[in-house]
């Protein structure tokens, strides 16, 4: 259904692929996989059209409509959330614009002499619209906007008034409501609550083209597709099965390379010792010029790269007192609506307590009770005695210094540190190398985030305040964070769409929900388990 066929293709000095073949078929699901700028994002941009191959081909298939999201949402407003939906559904939308430009031409008496071919054109547009389903278009927008979390109040609001997050909401309805016969996304993700991503691997499992997609979400890939395509110094190799599988395969791949090129380098190293011991002996002149010979033609076998995110051993953080944080007959609401009503929370030294809850429950709210971002209407919140607090939000990230480069932020922040230990921070969250010398305000929102997270975890403090700490943070660095966090002897209060780690670090769940805040023991797992659902929205 859509190829690249010996592809090469290079940005600067840095080549991404070289004579790299890819196909996807009407029915599979793929997922595209590579570290940060290995070329992803350049292939779904080569299969649109939307930068050509240094050589090699870019094949469609006649009648192929493709359905692309990337993050560049670019510039949305004076239309409704729902208008600017069914704007994007390609030829369906083209054909209801129309259709009532001619309802309205043939009620005008001053066209009255164009009748006849205006009723022909409108029969032409009406069989191409039932055959695209045109009828079912708006009621099919609302079940995708209603997936994605939007409330239905919110349909007809300008969606120029939307953050960029909810904006990029808009954008992936647009593209699924086309109905393509191949949908490439690029993170879509990213933006998602746990509910919103249940709802999205329902669709697409559904969806019956060809999907080729990148995701930094484990179980979501797990979940979704049956083959995943690797981007590795400049190549594209596929691997039959899920995302778990590949790994395993990849990891015995690479080792079994690595043997293969350990035998040829104690072979290559036999060969040269035979000839440096006998090339000065003329009676070892023919055996030594067939050795040389035979080396010369001999391909050297490269070891594998493997790509390896270092872990950073993190500092115990001081102890806190046995109570760390307590809520008692709190309330909050924001104008009529009310969020909590007399909630009563005790959270322990260790615990490591996520927060459920559809969007709307408070879950961001109750983290900033905790810090002190916001006061509750009633109640008290108090804080434990030896407390040293650490607050991660998605705009804590703006606070750093846009001129400031990466290493430059760590110094300033620990002028005590020694450079070989923030290095080796810095490696940990992503930023190996010359990365290090990159200035804020070139960064990325995933980098960013790696930043801010590098520096509250540097110096640990014992409670730890986290909301969306994965969001933008690609699986090894995911897994790497997970790690370190095994190993934290602090407390945890989190909120996270991300079930990959929910259960590798939470051991207490808080349901927020409209009959009052639920409480179980255990982790994330066990939730789900008592519960018969992954998220309170999802049913």
């Amino acid at each position: 259904m859509i190829r690249l066929d010996s592809v090469s293709k290079a940005h600067g000095r840095q080549i991404l692929f070289l004579e790299a073949s890819l196909s996807v078929f009407a029915g599979e699901k793929v997922g595209l996989v590579g570290p940060n700028g290995a070329g992803k994002s350049t292939v779904f941009r080569m299969l649109v059209g939307a930068e050509a191959p240094d050589g090699g081909s870019v094949v469609v298939e006649r009648g192929v409509a493709i359905g692309y999201f990337d993050q560049s949402v670019g510039e949305m407003s004076g239309r409704s959330v729902l208008a600017e939906t069914l704007a994007g559904a390609g030829e369906v939308s083209a054909i209801a614009a129309e259709l009532a430009q001619l309802e309205a031409a043939m009620s005008d008496p001053a066209r009255m002499d164009e009748l006849d071919a205006l009723v022909e054109r409108y029969g032409e547009l009406q069989g191409r619209f039932e055959t695209l389903d045109g009828y079912s278009l708006e009621a099919r927008a609302l079940e995708i906007l209603a997936g994605l979390g939007f409330t239905a109040d919110r349909f007809h609001s300008d969606v120029g008034q939307l953050s960029g997050g909810w904006k990029m909401r808009v954008a992936l309805a647009r593209i699924l409501l086309m109905k393509p016969e191949a949908l490439l996304l690029d993170e879509p993700t990213n933006h998602l609550d746990i509910e919103s991503i249940l709802w999205l691997e329902g669709f697409l499992r559904a969806f019956t083209g060809a999907l080729l997609i990148t995701s930094h979400d484990r179980e979501f890939l797990n979940r979704l597709v049956t083959r995943i395509v690797e981007i590795d110094s400049g190549e594209l190799t596929s691997f039959t099965g899920d995302y778990s599988f590949y790994e395993r395969q990849r990891e015995l791949l690479a080792t079994q390379a690595e043997a293969q090129a350990a035998r040829q380098q104690a072979m290559l190293a036999k060969e040269r010792a035979f000839i440096e011991r006998f090339k000065a002996r003329a009676s070892h002149a023919a055996q030594v010029q067939s050795r040389v010979k035979k080396l010369e033609k001999i391909d050297v076998i490269e070891p594998p790269t493997r790509r390896h995110v270092p872990d950073f051993e993190f500092r115990s953080p001081p102890r806190s007192g046995d109570e760390v944080a307590r809520l008692a007959k709190v309330s909050k609401g924001y104008g009529p609506r009310s969020i909590y009503d007399n909630l009563d929370l005790l959270i322990r030294r260790t615990e490591r307590w996520c927060v459920m809850g559809v969007n709307g429950a408070g879950k961001s709210t109750l983290l900033k009770l905790i810090v002190g971002e916001t006061t509750p209407d009633a109640g008290t919140v108090t804080l434990g005695a030896s407390l040293k607090l650490g607050y991660f939000a998605q705009h804590t990230m703006e606070v750093l210094d846009p001129d400031a480069t990466v290493m430059e932020t760590l110094e300033s922040s620990f002028p005590h540190a020694n450079t070989g230990t923030l290095r080796t921070l810095a490696a940990a969250f992503g930023f190996p190398g010359d990365d290090i010398q990159k200035r804020c305000r070139l960064l990325s929102g995933g980098e960013r985030a790696r930043l801010v997270m590098a520096r509250l975890l540097f110096d640990p403090p014992n409670f730890l305040v986290l909301d969306e700490p994965t969001n933008h943070l690609d699986i090894a660095t995911k897994e790497m964070l997970v790690r370190a966090l095994a190993a934290y002897e602090g407390t945890m209060l989190f909120v996270s769409h991300d079930r990959a780690f929910l259960q590798a670090v939470a051991n207490r769940v808080l349901e927020l929900g409209p009959d009052g805040p639920r409480v179980f023991e255990g982790g994330y797992r066990s939730y789900v388990e008592s519960v018969g659902y992954e998220a309170p929205g999802v049913r």
